[in-house]
């Protein structure tokens, strides 16, 4: 069965990090570009970051970018997403999704979603 699986996720307080994984199993995402989405309490789901497959080439939403970094490990089949100088306006659902026809990357164009990991920040 092939699976998207994010950990990482908890409390934190504001300022501080957290780092993200997902780890897929079921077929190699080596050639999939991968990517992190994330849904706040009363809010629609939105791009966080996206990598493509072999890391190159990132892209990140205005409201993460500086703070937040995705990066990709093709060995261990995973995605990660560093995430530093916490705002409580992070605080959200965060999903991982694979796509293997490169950009856009876009929820309903992932070809695989994981079931998400909840991040809160607050003091």
């Amino acid at each position: 069965q092939v699976q998207l699986v994010e950990s990482g996720g908890g409390l934190v307080q504001p300022g501080g990090s957290l780092r993200l994984s997902c780890a897929a199993a079921g077929r190699s995402f080596s050639s999939y570009y991968m990517g992190w989405f994330r849904q706040g309490p009363g809010k629609e789901r939105e791009f966080a970051a996206a990598i493509s497959w072999s890391g190159a080439n990132t892209r990140y939403a205005d409201s993460v970018k500086g703070r937040f970094t995705i990066s990709r490990d093709n060995a261990k089949n995973a995605v990660y997403l560093q995430m530093n100088s916490l705002k409580p306006e992070d605080t959200a659902v965060y999903y991982c999704g694979a796509r293997n026809s490169g950009w856009p990357f876009i929820w309903d164009a992932c070809d695989y979603k994981g079931q998400g990991t909840q991040v809160t920040v607050s003091s």
